[in-house]
Parts: C-alpha cells; sequence; structure tokens
C-alpha cells in the first residue's frame, strides 16, 4: 500500500513516522523548506522512554506523482485550500482520503474536490500527546 501523508507537523509527523517505522510504503507531502530541513535531520520522535528517527521519504507539491492507495490529510485549517489542490495529482479513483484535522467543515471541501466515496471520517487517537518543535522533532509527551 502507498501511503502520502499530507503535512509532517506533530499530527502528520506521528503517525506517518510511526507507519514508516513498522516498514510501510510511506512518503510525505511537504513545502520544500520542511523537506530540507527533513532531509537534513530525519524525521525525530523523542518521547519520555524513547528517541527514534525515521528518514522520511519526501516530495514536494511540483514533484508528486500518482496515484496513492491512502492519502492522510494533516494540515492546519488555514492551508486546506493549497493542500486539496497540492495533493490533487495523488489521489486516484481508488484512493481513500482519510483527513486528520480538527472540526468538520473540511469535510465538505474534501467531498466536492475527491467525492463522497473517496473521503473517510478520522479522528487522531494517542495516548500521547505531541507537539512539534520548528525542527524536524516530533514530541510524544506521555507515556503509551
Amino acid at each position: 500500500m502507498k501511503i502520502l501523508v499530507v503535512g509532517a507537523g506533530a499530527t502528520g509527523g506521528y503517525f506517518g513516522a510511526l507507519l514508516a517505522r513498522s516498514g510501510q510504503d510511506v512518503t510525505f507531502l511537504v513545502r520544500p523548506a520542511r523537506a530540507a530541513a527533513l532531509r537534513e535531520r530525519g524525521l525525530r520522535v523523542v518521547g519520555r522512554d524513547e528517541e527514534w528517527v525515521v528518514a522520511p521519504r519526501l516530495v514536494t507539491a511540483d514533484e508528486l506523482t500518482g496515484p496513492y492507495d491512502l492519502v492522510l490529510l494533516s494540515v492546519k485549517s488555514t492551508g486546506l485550500d493549497r493542500a486539496v489542490e497540492d495533493v490533487a495529482p495523488a489521489v486516484g479513483p481508488d484512493t481513500a482520503v482519510v483527513p486528520l484535522l480538527n472540526g468538520l467543515a473540511h469535510i465538505d471541501v474534501l467531498n466536492a474536490r475527491f467525492g463522497a466515496s473517496a473521503v473517510l471520517g478520522g479522528v487522531p487517537r494517542s495516548s500521547r500527546r505531541s507537539t512539534r518543535r520548528v525542527t524536524s522533532d516530533v514530541w510524544p509527551r506521555s507515556p503509551i
């Protein structure tokens, strides 16, 4: 399964890193500045009892091809419209789009662009509270 994670911040970075670490075929769609930081340092997850780094596969919007099987959309609501346009080349007829955003307003936007049959509901749940610093680090705050 080809997985595209849109956004490598606290939520997308954490769940994408877990998927990549488990051996899944994961690519992160990120902005050029974020791509440069991730290429330099990797995506580092630091918790109370753990620290690990994933060397993520990265693409920027102008490099994106293809359909993916699954798109995990994890961006701020202010970046939704641009993210929808950026990710469009990755969404094919059999792609599932799973938004991991706050609220519900994004569902209408995604349904209008990709069709209701492609858009699934998503609620990120973790026993960890994650925050991201300006660097490529993801910091889970509580134990699993």
